[in-house]
Protein backbone atom coordinates (compact mmCIF):
# COMPACT_ATOMS: atom_id res chain seq x y z
CA UNK A 1 0.00 0.00 0.00
CA UNK A 2 1.43 3.54 -1.22
CA UNK A 3 0.27 6.24 1.19
CA UNK A 4 1.11 9.73 0.65
CA UNK A 5 0.06 12.35 3.43
CA UNK A 6 0.19 16.02 3.71
CA UNK A 7 0.32 17.95 6.57
CA UNK A 8 -1.04 21.72 5.74
CA UNK A 9 -0.06 22.81 9.74
CA UNK A 10 1.93 25.99 10.05
CA UNK A 11 3.65 24.01 13.02
CA UNK A 12 4.25 21.09 10.91
CA UNK A 13 5.40 18.32 13.12
CA UNK A 14 5.14 20.61 16.34
CA UNK A 15 1.99 21.24 15.71
CA UNK A 16 -1.43 19.07 17.66
CA UNK A 17 -2.18 17.74 14.13
CA UNK A 18 0.83 16.18 14.23
CA UNK A 19 0.18 14.58 17.52
CA UNK A 20 -2.67 12.74 15.70
CA UNK A 21 -0.83 12.22 12.21
CA UNK A 22 2.39 10.84 13.20
CA UNK A 23 0.61 8.09 15.38
CA UNK A 24 -1.62 7.11 12.59
CA UNK A 25 1.33 6.85 10.01
CA UNK A 26 3.57 4.99 12.60
CA UNK A 27 0.73 2.51 12.46
CA UNK A 28 0.35 2.06 8.66
CA UNK A 29 4.11 1.49 8.45
CA UNK A 30 3.72 -0.81 11.16
CA UNK A 31 1.18 -3.20 8.85
CA UNK A 32 3.79 -2.99 5.93
CA UNK A 33 2.26 0.50 4.62
CA UNK A 34 4.87 2.43 2.11
CA UNK A 35 4.56 6.53 3.82
CA UNK A 36 5.31 9.45 2.86
CA UNK A 37 5.12 12.85 4.34
CA UNK A 38 5.45 16.27 2.81
CA UNK A 39 4.62 19.82 4.71
CA UNK A 40 2.76 22.52 2.79
CA UNK A 41 5.27 24.99 4.61
CA UNK A 42 7.88 23.12 2.85
CA UNK A 43 6.43 23.29 -0.21
CA UNK A 44 5.72 25.77 -2.90
CA UNK A 45 2.02 25.63 -4.06
CA UNK A 46 0.60 28.53 -5.58
CA UNK A 47 -3.21 28.72 -6.00
CA UNK A 48 -4.93 27.65 -8.84
CA UNK A 49 -5.69 30.94 -11.61
CA UNK A 50 -8.25 29.12 -13.13
CA UNK A 51 -7.36 29.48 -17.00
CA UNK A 52 -7.85 25.90 -17.39
CA UNK A 53 -4.53 25.66 -19.69
CA UNK A 54 -4.46 22.15 -17.76
CA UNK A 55 -8.19 21.08 -19.50
CA UNK A 56 -7.47 22.96 -22.90
CA UNK A 57 -3.77 23.43 -24.02
CA UNK A 58 -1.72 21.11 -22.22
CA UNK A 59 -4.39 18.30 -20.83
CA UNK A 60 -3.67 17.17 -17.36
CA UNK A 61 -0.51 19.86 -17.14
CA UNK A 62 -0.47 22.86 -14.72
CA UNK A 63 1.00 25.70 -16.59
CA UNK A 64 2.55 26.32 -13.13
CA UNK A 65 5.77 25.02 -12.60
CA UNK A 66 6.19 24.61 -8.71
CA UNK A 67 6.14 21.59 -6.29
CA UNK A 68 2.58 20.39 -7.23
CA UNK A 69 4.99 18.50 -9.58
CA UNK A 70 6.46 16.65 -6.87
CA UNK A 71 3.04 15.48 -6.13
CA UNK A 72 1.30 15.01 -8.83
CA UNK A 73 2.88 11.56 -9.93
CA UNK A 74 2.69 10.71 -6.28
CA UNK A 75 -1.32 11.59 -6.35
CA UNK A 76 -1.65 8.86 -9.01
CA UNK A 77 -0.09 5.89 -7.49
CA UNK A 78 -1.19 6.31 -4.02
CA UNK A 79 -3.79 3.83 -2.10
CA UNK A 80 -3.98 6.29 0.52
CA UNK A 81 -3.88 9.99 0.45
CA UNK A 82 -3.90 11.37 4.33
CA UNK A 83 -5.16 15.34 4.37
CA UNK A 84 -4.02 16.86 7.88
CA UNK A 85 -4.99 20.12 8.58
CA UNK A 86 -6.14 22.25 11.98
CA UNK A 87 -9.51 23.36 11.77
CA UNK A 88 -9.59 27.16 10.01
CA UNK A 89 -12.68 29.06 9.91
CA UNK A 90 -14.18 25.68 9.71
CA UNK A 91 -11.95 24.19 6.89
CA UNK A 92 -8.73 23.53 5.78
CA UNK A 93 -5.93 25.71 6.14
CA UNK A 94 -5.29 27.85 2.99
CA UNK A 95 -2.41 26.40 1.77
CA UNK A 96 -4.06 22.86 2.27
CA UNK A 97 -6.92 24.55 0.26
CA UNK A 98 -4.38 25.69 -2.58
CA UNK A 99 -3.41 22.11 -2.99
CA UNK A 100 -7.04 20.55 -3.54
CA UNK A 101 -7.43 23.24 -6.32
CA UNK A 102 -4.43 22.45 -7.84
CA UNK A 103 -5.59 18.62 -8.42
CA UNK A 104 -7.95 19.89 -11.27
CA UNK A 105 -5.58 18.35 -13.61
CA UNK A 106 -6.06 14.91 -12.44
CA UNK A 107 -9.18 15.13 -13.83
CA UNK A 108 -10.91 15.88 -17.68
CA UNK A 109 -13.43 18.72 -19.01
CA UNK A 110 -16.18 16.42 -19.38
CA UNK A 111 -18.91 15.69 -17.42
CA UNK A 112 -20.13 12.17 -16.75
CA UNK A 113 -23.01 10.90 -14.70
CA UNK A 114 -21.86 9.75 -11.51
CA UNK A 115 -25.12 8.18 -8.90
CA UNK A 116 -27.15 10.64 -11.14
CA UNK A 117 -24.66 13.39 -10.74
CA UNK A 118 -22.36 15.44 -12.97
CA UNK A 119 -18.98 14.56 -12.30
CA UNK A 120 -15.79 15.09 -14.51
CA UNK A 121 -14.35 12.03 -14.95
CA UNK A 122 -10.30 11.11 -13.45
CA UNK A 123 -7.73 11.13 -15.78
CA UNK A 124 -6.06 8.36 -14.49
CA UNK A 125 -8.47 5.52 -13.95
CA UNK A 126 -6.25 3.30 -12.59
CA UNK A 127 -7.13 2.85 -9.02
CA UNK A 128 -9.90 4.66 -6.26
CA UNK A 129 -7.72 6.28 -3.90
CA UNK A 130 -8.67 6.02 -0.21
CA UNK A 131 -8.87 9.72 1.62
CA UNK A 132 -8.36 10.35 5.17
CA UNK A 133 -8.71 13.68 6.83
CA UNK A 134 -7.31 14.32 10.15
CA UNK A 135 -8.23 17.73 11.73
CA UNK A 136 -7.48 19.06 14.83
CA UNK A 137 -9.53 21.89 16.48
CA UNK A 138 -9.49 24.63 19.83
CA UNK A 139 -13.01 24.50 20.53
CA UNK A 140 -14.24 21.71 22.43
CA UNK A 141 -17.24 20.59 20.50
CA UNK A 142 -16.60 17.71 18.17
CA UNK A 143 -19.42 19.22 15.95
CA UNK A 144 -17.08 21.96 14.63
CA UNK A 145 -15.49 19.51 11.97
CA UNK A 146 -19.37 19.21 10.78
CA UNK A 147 -18.49 21.65 7.58
CA UNK A 148 -15.24 20.10 6.99
CA UNK A 149 -16.58 16.50 6.75
CA UNK A 150 -19.19 17.71 4.31
CA UNK A 151 -16.45 19.45 2.10
CA UNK A 152 -13.86 16.38 2.35
CA UNK A 153 -16.92 13.99 1.30
CA UNK A 154 -17.88 16.21 -1.79
CA UNK A 155 -13.93 16.56 -2.46
CA UNK A 156 -13.72 12.75 -2.70
CA UNK A 157 -16.97 11.96 -5.23
CA UNK A 158 -15.39 14.87 -7.57
CA UNK A 159 -11.91 13.49 -7.69
CA UNK A 160 -13.51 9.71 -7.53
CA UNK A 161 -11.79 8.55 -4.67
CA UNK A 162 -13.37 6.80 -1.55
CA UNK A 163 -13.68 8.66 2.12
CA UNK A 164 -11.87 6.15 4.73
CA UNK A 165 -13.11 8.28 7.28
CA UNK A 166 -11.65 11.00 9.73
CA UNK A 167 -9.53 11.09 12.43
CA UNK A 168 -10.63 14.00 14.69
CA UNK A 169 -9.45 15.64 17.82
CA UNK A 170 -11.54 18.88 18.93
CA UNK A 171 -10.21 20.92 22.16
CA UNK A 172 -6.81 19.28 21.02
CA UNK A 173 -5.15 22.74 22.64
CA UNK A 174 -5.48 20.45 25.96
CA UNK A 175 -3.09 17.62 24.92
CA UNK A 176 0.62 19.47 25.05
CA UNK A 177 -0.69 20.63 28.73
CA UNK A 178 -2.30 17.36 29.83
CA UNK A 179 1.10 15.15 27.94
CA UNK A 180 2.94 17.65 30.32
CA UNK A 181 1.32 16.96 33.55
CA UNK A 182 1.74 13.14 32.83
CA UNK A 183 -2.96 13.09 32.39
CA UNK A 184 -3.87 9.27 31.04
CA UNK A 185 -4.54 10.29 27.89
CA UNK A 186 -1.90 7.88 25.86
CA UNK A 187 -5.19 5.22 24.64
CA UNK A 188 -5.74 8.57 22.30
CA UNK A 189 -2.31 8.37 20.52
CA UNK A 190 -2.60 4.10 20.50
CA UNK A 191 -5.95 4.16 18.44
CA UNK A 192 -4.41 6.82 16.12
CA UNK A 193 -1.79 3.78 15.65
CA UNK A 194 -4.31 1.54 15.62
CA UNK A 195 -6.51 3.26 13.26
CA UNK A 196 -3.51 3.15 10.86
CA UNK A 197 -2.59 -0.45 11.13
CA UNK A 198 -6.82 -1.14 10.55
CA UNK A 199 -6.57 1.08 7.37
CA UNK A 200 -3.40 -1.08 6.05
CA UNK A 201 -4.53 -4.30 7.08
CA UNK A 202 -8.37 -4.33 6.36
CA UNK A 203 -8.68 -0.95 4.23
CA UNK A 204 -10.67 0.66 6.48
CA UNK A 205 -11.09 1.92 10.75
CA UNK A 206 -13.67 0.85 12.98
CA UNK A 207 -15.63 3.58 14.39
CA UNK A 208 -14.91 2.40 17.58
CA UNK A 209 -11.07 3.44 17.78
CA UNK A 210 -12.18 6.95 15.54
CA UNK A 211 -14.02 7.49 18.51
CA UNK A 212 -11.21 7.16 21.16
CA UNK A 213 -9.23 9.33 19.05
CA UNK A 214 -12.30 11.78 19.37
CA UNK A 215 -13.13 11.59 22.87
CA UNK A 216 -13.59 14.26 25.93
CA UNK A 217 -10.29 15.31 27.32
CA UNK A 218 -11.91 17.30 30.08
CA UNK A 219 -15.16 19.01 30.62
CA UNK A 220 -15.74 21.66 28.51
CA UNK A 221 -16.61 24.58 31.48
CA UNK A 222 -13.16 23.53 32.48
CA UNK A 223 -11.83 23.95 29.33
CA UNK A 224 -13.10 26.91 28.48
CA UNK A 225 -11.86 28.32 31.84
CA UNK A 226 -8.20 27.33 31.13
CA UNK A 227 -8.39 28.89 27.51
CA UNK A 228 -9.53 32.08 28.67
CA UNK A 229 -6.87 32.51 31.26
CA UNK A 230 -4.33 31.37 29.01
CA UNK A 231 -5.23 34.28 26.38
CA UNK A 232 -5.61 36.94 29.45
CA UNK A 233 -2.09 36.11 30.95
CA UNK A 234 -0.85 36.86 27.25
CA UNK A 235 -2.50 40.11 26.80
CA UNK A 236 -1.58 41.02 30.39
CA UNK A 237 2.27 40.02 29.77
CA UNK A 238 1.90 42.24 26.33
CA UNK A 239 0.67 45.07 28.85
CA UNK A 240 3.50 45.36 30.80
Amino acid sequence: MKVLAINSSPRMDKGNTALILNPFLEGMKEAGAEVELFYTRKLNINPCTGELNCWLKTPGKCYQNDDMNILYPRIDVADVIVFATPLYVDGVTGPMKNLIDRTIPRVEPFFELRDEHCRHPARVKTKVPKFVLVSNCGFWEKENFDPLIVFMKAFCKNASAEFAGALLRPHGEAIPGMLEMGAPIDDIFEAAKEAGRQLAKEQKMSQETLDIVSRDLLPKEMYIQIVNQYFQQCLDELEK
